[in-house]
């Protein structure tokens, strides 16, 4: 007996199913998102009858697996291997996303480039043909003997050929082109790579194979596909940053075998992607001097401190409602921000456009930058220009106090290591900091918004 077909209609934006077809879907709002998908009803078991399995299973003690002493390979840069957690892991399937044009293919051949002359390297593309590739190689300076090319879309034929070829490291660019034959859906459609990322999976797991796939971004700048894309893979790296600007900050979202809180940072070059590896000091680079308005941060970016330029601007407004704008910073801190300014501070910004901007393109949440914002503010309302060799960083609190941050003591290191000669400091802070750092740097806690100002500016 032919087993049971059905229609669903899956909303390709969020994964939202219905039994018909909608104009505009219920759960996200998006209007002409859903696309038809033809399910195969599987037969309904017999209850209290487990079906019968002709594999026989057997699981393991933990304590009798042991572990494999090669277990990452490195990629040649190292600000990647940072983000990874210390190199690629065998057998681990890797979703690398960004913007168009932010430089994912780029980094890939780079890889490539560090590896190909010790490993075999597979790079599968279904967006670019093979003398294209081979263009942009030339252009990179990517060589080796090791890196094979495979334009082709049919997700089984590529991992038919990968059991049969069995290289070090596949990449698969990208994984929107992939299509899987059996399904009558269109390629980039959430049962496509949901499909498509389930067999590469299986593929990377059975020969322990590292697969790298590249994932492109939705106008909203989520990563295109199902929810479900996301959790089938075992780290999720994010590349941020404006096209126009060189600097490209590369984000973990998500990693089975290491930390999410590292970043990797890269200039874009006509050589491709060069790694930052004193980014604290590229960003304060070009600072202006004696200029109200600019002030140093110190934030933690998993374990490296990194100093960020915070410029502020302060004008009388032309409107009935004054302008408010933030550039890599949030919003709606920044409205919190004001608003405790004024009610605490006494500094009156309700008839003034507020512009905030963290120079570099970088975007910081971190508490710690309250305090530093605040002070660029009142620098730019006051026209009050901040010494050049002094830095603050602190959390705000409602009450206008200012509140302990964590890692104070590897802040201030990177400060005094850049130069700088003053550290403005929660004053809760000061009991954790050892007098020899204290004897290397000035070092004042403050308790009030204003006590920070008048640290500022003596």
């Amino acid at each position: 007996m032919a087993a049971k077909t059905k229609s669903v209609f899956v909303c390709s934006a969020c994964g939202y199913e219905s039994p018909k077809w909608l104009g505009k879907c219920p759960d996200c709002g998006e209007w002409n998102t859903l696309e038809e998908e033809v399910r195969v009803a599987q037969p309904a078991k017999t209850a209290g009858k487990p079906a019968a399995s002709s594999v026989s299973l057997r699981s393991y003690p933990l304590s009798q697996i042991a572990p494999d002493n090669e277990l990452r390979y490195h990629t040649g840069m190292g600000e990647l291997d940072r983000v990874l957690g210390g190199g690629i892991v065998k057998g681990s399937l890797v979703l690398l996303s960004g913007d168009p044009g932010i430089g994912k293919s780029t980094i890939l051949l780079q890889v490539c480039k560090a590896l190909g002359d010790t490993m075999d390297v597979l790079y599968v593309s279904g967006e670019e043909s093979y003398s294209q590739i081979k263009l942009r190689a030339d252009r990179l300076g990517v060589t080796g003997s090791g890196i094979r090319l495979l334009c082709e879309t049919d997700v089984q034929a590529i991992c038919e050929h990968i059991m049969s070829a069995k290289p070090a490291l596949v990449i698969i660019d990208s994984v929107q082109t992939m299509n899987h034959t059996e399904l009558s859906s269109s390629p980039g459609s959430i049962t496509q790579v949901r499909e498509s990322t389930n067999l590469l999976m299986r593929t990377a797991k059975a020969l322990s194979i590292p697969i790298i796939i590249v994932g492109h971004v939705n106008k909203d700048g989520n990563i295109a596909g199902p929810k479900v894309l996301e959790h089938i893979v075992d780290a999720v790296l994010y590349f941020e940053g404006e096209r126009n600007l060189s600097f490209r900050i590369l984000r973990a979202v998500k990693n089975r075998y290491g930390s999410t809180n590292e970043i990797g940072v890269f200039e874009m070059t006509d050589r491709g992607l060069e790694e930052v590896k004193n980014p604290s000091e590229t960003l304060i680079a070009g600072r202006p001097k004696n200029t109200p308005g600019t002030c140093v941060a110190c934030v933690m970016e998993g374990s490296r401190p990194l100093l960020a330029e915070i410029q502020g601007l302060v004008t009388p407004s032309s409107y009935g409602n004054p302008r408010r704008m933030s550039n890599g910073f949030d919003y709606n801190r920044m409205a919190m921000l004001l608003a405790v300014l004024e009610k605490r501070g006494g500094y009156y910004f309700n008839n003034m456009d507020t512009y905030i901007n963290i120079v570099g393109g970088m975007k910081l949440d971190e508490p710690a930058l309250d305090l530093t914002i605040a002070m660029a503010l009142v620098s730019s309302l006051k026209d009050y220009a901040l010494r050049d060799d002094v830095l603050a960083f602190g959390e705000i609190g409602l009450a206008g106090e200012i509140r302990a941050i964590s890692h104070c003591e590897q802040r201030i290191k990177e400060a005094a290591r850049l130069g700088f000669a003053k550290c403005i400091i929660p004053k809760h802070n000061l009991r954790s900091i050892s007098k020899s750092m204290q004897n290397e740097i000035e070092i004042v806690g403050v308790r009030t918004i204003r006590q920070a100002f008048e640290a500022l500016i003596t």
